[in-house]
């Protein structure tokens, strides 16, 4: 079924689009001849998040800290649940989906966004959400700087060799993103309620990860709910906080095999993610 039936009728386009291969070719095509441009909106977006507010870049840096005092204080003192240097441990799940969903969020209005600009020039449409993912990194790699901090100052027993695994780590969840990002980007321009849907919706994907807590809380399902346990291990950061925390809080190396898994299915997403993007791209301007 193509999916451009689910648009509107005064929406579509109605010339001749290429098949599958040819979408993905002619989107590569465009990322390798447009990644100048692609680095160009990805500083200009850096730049005008770091002067619209008063802290500016250092928001970067405060904003996990901030996020994970409230964690520490809802789970040690409200909740009363003891987990040994537990800043550490939630700070590991706290930097990557702050990623995540920044990326996710800069990626819904990243087209729709941009419609004075689509309006008047002829370009790939495909540039858009890439710089806002882009651009996205560089603020997960400013969250790397209160984690050494909190490393050397706080949990210096906890340094270890195993951190080299964090680049990788962020490789696969970034190829996610990707895919992710593309895809809502997309439909955020023909249904505007995706952002609205998409803050709910990445509230409780949190809550439904391990989180807040580690595998084990979260192992003890299989015994009373074992197919509701065998579900939410579907769920890709079921395995990017596990191994982000392997990483950083236990000292080993990821489940290979599983994050190797993830990285099959988010090529997988990019490329139906890329294919659903170029599809929809060519009524961008009409619906805008």
């Amino acid at each position: 079924m193509d999916i451009t039936t689910d648009i509107p009728v005064a929406y579509r386009t109605t010339a001749v689009r290429p098949g599958p291969i040819g979408l993905l070719r002619e989107a590569l095509t465009e990322v390798r001849s447009r990644r100048r441009l692609i680095l160009y909106l990805a500083r200009a977006d850096l730049k005008k998040k770091g002067t619209d507010t008063l802290f500016g870049n250092i928001w970067w840096i405060l904003d996990p800290l901030l996020q994970m005092a409230v964690y520490v204080v809802l789970v040690t003192l409200v909740f009363q649940r003891t987990t040994p240097a537990y800043p550490l441990f939630i700070f590991a799940a706290i930097l990557p989906w702050k990623w995540f969903t920044t990326s996710i969020n800069d990626g819904i209005s990243s087209v729709s966004g941009q419609d004075k600009l689509i309006k008047q020039i002829q370009f790939p449409k495909i540039v858009l959400p890439l710089s806002a993912m882009l651009s996205a990194v560089v603020q997960f790699a400013f969250g790397i700087i209160p984690l050494t901090g909190m490393l050397v100052l706080m949990y210096p027993d906890r340094i270890n060799i195993t951190l080299l695994f964090i680049p990788i780590i962020a490789a696969v969840q970034f190829v996610f993103i990707i895919g992710m990002g593309l895809i809502v980007s997309a439909l955020n321009v023909f249904f505007r309620d995706v952002g609205n849907l998409a803050r709910h919706l990445l509230r409780l994907w949190f809550y439904l990860s391990p989180g807040l807590w580690g595998q084990p809380e979260f192992a003890s399902l299989s015994d009373k709910h074992p197919t509701i346990f065998h579900l939410m291990q579907l769920n890709p950061f079921f395995w990017f906080f596990d191994s982000y925390r392997n990483a950083i809080y236990y000292g080993s190396g990821p489940d290979w095999v599983n994050l190797g898994i993830v990285l099959a299915g988010s090529c997988v997403l990019v490329v139906v993610g890329t294919m659903f993007f170029k599809r929809l791209e060519p009524a961008f301007a009409k619906v805008l």
